[in-house]
């Protein structure tokens, strides 16, 4: 498989993509649309596909054969893109109302044509910018419930879910996370990107025994639990937002792994723009406001999540197991231990690894984006190392606060 691009493979442009739509009947004139390319063209091309007269409008996502970040030198196998239109297809069995709505998968030109989400703002953005979202807590723990739930052998039968592990197998981009997640942060890799000032706090963190120790715990069982179909990159840059709207988009990195991973980059990257508002949001009152319903959309999403989860399992569950007396509670115990560890590395290889945040990033005062990367390190290893004391969603919270605050 590889990167090598299909038989028939071709890059579309603005002129081709017509091509791809005219057959679905979607539009009343295809010879009067509007296309314009609006992705950043490093994993994908994303063309906005319009028709001015209805109003009528698509998004046809196509897949290329390797990361633009470092040219052509950087094969991605181009299934990637029947796995993200499989992945959403099967999250809208559950959710269909949290994500966006697929109407036909090119498997040879590796693009999916599906819902346009113009009139919604991408998450990060909207939460840099201090906006608050009624609604967000309840349709992702929502999304995370039903999907992580109906994939997993809770639910499956295992003859069933072993099919699905096979239809979902993703090796090379979960290489991609293994490596830019779990081990290059941890260690003096070429992939790493920090300023220089920084450099004694990352290399106390590489020499940091116990660190390593634990975080090798995350890694293997990111490698080896395969106990539901997880989005696999479930930060705030893959949620679309409007007050009462939620959409979870680009499940690309979607594969059977363990159900706290979503949950735990989710809230990894709450906390990072938890962080960020000490910039963000120069008011002290207003940040104050802004920081606590971070923290309350942590606490809310993981309550509902845990409400829903637990329904399904009294009503839905199919092992004769979950009907006995404290497997469930063992069940959520080690859930929310995995869901913190998790959290903790996405916290740090967002903060020095190859794929930064803008909600960080994007600080203009040097010393003060410093000295909250400096605060997100220590953040990461404490939740990394500390999990297992951290058995209340109000422990991370106040772990959060108290590190952000010192």
């Amino acid at each position: 498989m590889g990167g090598h691009a299909n038989a028939g493979y071709h890059p579309l442009t603005t002129e081709t993509v017509v091509q791809v739509v005219a057959p679905l009947n979607h539009f009343a004139d295809v010879n009067q649309l509007e296309i314009k390319e609006i992705g950043d063209g490093n994993l994908n091309y994303v063309f906005h596909v319009v028709e001015p007269a209805t109003g009528k409008s698509l998004i046809v996502k196509q897949a290329l054969p390797y990361a633009k970040v470092v040219g052509e030198s950087w094969p991605l196998t181009l299934d990637r893109a029947r796995i993200e239109s499989e992945a959403l297809r099967r999250a809208a069995e559950y959710v269909p109302a949290l994500v966006p709505k697929v109407h036909h998968t090119d498997e040879r030109l590796a693009c999916t044509v599906m819902e346009d989400l113009s009139d919604h703002v991408i998450l990060r953005k909207g939460l840099i910018q201090g906006q608050v979202y009624p609604k967000l807590a309840e349709h992702i723990a929502t999304f995370l419930a039903q999907t992580l739930f109906h994939t997993s052998d809770f639910f499956l039968s295992p003859l069933d879910k072993k099919e699905q592990v096979r239809a979902f197998i993703n090796p090379e981009l979960c290489k991609i996370t293994e490596d830019l997640v779990f081990t290059d942060p941890f260690f003096n890799h070429e992939t790493n990107d920090f300023p220089e000032a920084l450099q004694s706090s990352v290399e106390a963190l590489w020499n940091d025994l116990e660190l390593k120790r634990e975080t090798a715990k995350l890694k293997h069982a990111f490698l080896t639990r395969a106990e539901a179909l997880v989005h696999g990159d479930l930060h705030t840059g893959s949620i679309f937002v409007t007050a009462d709207s939620t959409k979870v988009i680009d499940p690309e990195f979607a594969y059977y792994g363990p159900i706290a991973f979503d949950i735990g980059q989710f809230f990894a990257n709450l906390a990072l723009n938890y962080l960020s508002h000490f910039h963000h949001s120069p008011d002290p009152q207003q940040r104050r406001t802004f920081q606590e319903y971070l923290l309350e959309v942590i606490e809310e999403t993981w309550a509902r999540f845990k409400e829903q989860f637990s329904q399904l399992w009294q009503t839905k569950g199919q092992d004769v197991y979950m009907q006995v007396a404290g497997v469930e509670d063992d069940f959520f115990e080690r859930l929310l231990e995995d869901t913190i560890g998790f959290a903790g590395c996405e916290v740090i290889r967002r903060t020095i690894g190859l794929a930064h945040v803008a909600d960080l990033d994007s600080i203009s005062d040097e010393e003060t984006q410093l000295r909250l990367k400096d605060k997100a390190l220590t953040l990461g290893s404490v939740l990394i190392k500390q999990r297992r004391q951290l058995t209340r969603i109000t422990h991370l919270s106040e772990t959060i606060r108290g590190v952000a605050h010192a």
